[in-house]
């Protein structure tokens, strides 16, 4: 059987590493006109912290892509392969002025190994009137480096890769017996999806070798170090396409993140990045039946996980994986 995974950042790859796990006798490309550091996922720090706000169909859905992903991603940090694919653990703390509610996280209390209440001590680590504050220990996965090693496994297992841009999906028909979309916000005009909406993220990359610990606060600020440098952030712009740095964000990103960690100000610039989340609610993760002149064309959408791909894509990539054999069984005919 031939199956088609459009999109080649950290949703698809990790679709298409799970198509090939699940369905050994299935030939799987991937298809995409961006790759690695042209992707949107390159751009994130990529710390396992889904934000409340994600959202499947349904709550237990939701709370079982999550488990599963950080599974995947913990059993990863077990392996030899590790470290060249970018994943390891790390510890942060998250604190607020403002509300409780902000150091809680639902979805991921009782997946991490550690996730308590910050003490009165903690909460005097960094500057600032700091009320409410948690401890984590986390997974970090630096997409810059695993999403090279996944496409080295992809391809070591026989896997192809195709650039190509498309404009409709029907132009598969015919080739292949599943389609899994994994655009992310180019599914918006391919899907002429109305629920998709990018959410503008920019970071600075700095180099600070002395930062060992993830920071969070109030006004989406964070400092995550990673193998490649420390991501300062962030902001969320609801709405924005604008792929542009903009040096009143590089500012106002560095007097917060100077402000949390002091031992920042004069760290070199590496690189600044923008991203557009693909933001949906809820992600969309499900077979549609598309009707094409020559008959209904077998699809599987896993797309709009919004600032949450890297922590999210093997849990909603298993979920997709189910849903193409469950489309297999399909009338062949269709």
């Amino acid at each position: 059987m031939n199956i088609c995974v459009v999109g080649a950042g950290v949703v698809g790859l990790s679709t298409a590493l799970e198509l090939q796990r699940e369905l050994r006798n299935a030939n799987v490309t991937v298809l995409a006109d961006r790759f690695e550091q042209d992707t949107c996922s390159d751009v994130a720090a990529g710390l396992f912290r889904p934000g409340t706000s994600f959202s499947g169909p349904t709550e237990e859905i939701t709370r079982k892509w999550i488990s599963d992903a950080y599974e995947h991603w913990n059993e990863l940090r077990k392996t030899e392969h590790s470290a060249q694919a970018g994943v390891c653990q790390l510890s942060g703390y998250i604190f607020s002025s403002r509300d409780p509610a902000i150091v809680r996280n639902h979805y991921i209390e009782k997946v991490l190994p550690m996730y308590r209440a910050a003490t009165e001590q903690e909460l005097r680590i960094c500057p600032g009137d700091w009320k409410y504050g948690s401890f984590f220990t986390t997974i970090l996965t630096e997409c810059r480096l695993y999403q090279p090693w996944a496409t080295e496994r992809f391809l070591d297992n026989g896997g192809q890769i195709v650039t190509v841009a498309l404009n409709d999906l029907r132009e598969l028909h015919g080739k292949y017996d599943v389609i899994v979309n994994c655009t992310g916000l180019g599914a918006k005009r391919l899907c002429n999806d109305h629920k998709l909406v990018p959410i503008r993220g920019q970071v600075i990359k700095v180099r600070a070798p002395w930062v060992k610990m993830a920071f969070y606060a109030d006004f989406d600020t964070y400092i995550i170090p990673g193998f490649q440098g420390v991501t300062l952030g962030g902001c969320r712009n609801f709405d924005s396409y604008n792929t542009e740095a903009s040096r009143h964000d590089s500012a106002a990103i560095r007097e917060r993140c100077e402000a949390l960690l002091p031992s920042l100000k004069g760290a070199p610039v590496v690189r600044e990045s923008v991203g557009l989340r693909p933001h949906r609610d809820p992600v969309r993760v499900e077979i549609e039946l598309l009707p094409t002149s020559n008959g209904k064309l077998r699809i599987v959408h896993n797309y709009g996980h919004g600032g949450y791909g890297v922590t999210t894509a093997p849990g909603t990539a298993k979920h997709a994986v189910k849903l193409v054999q469950e489309a297999l069984k399909t009338n062949s005919k269709l």
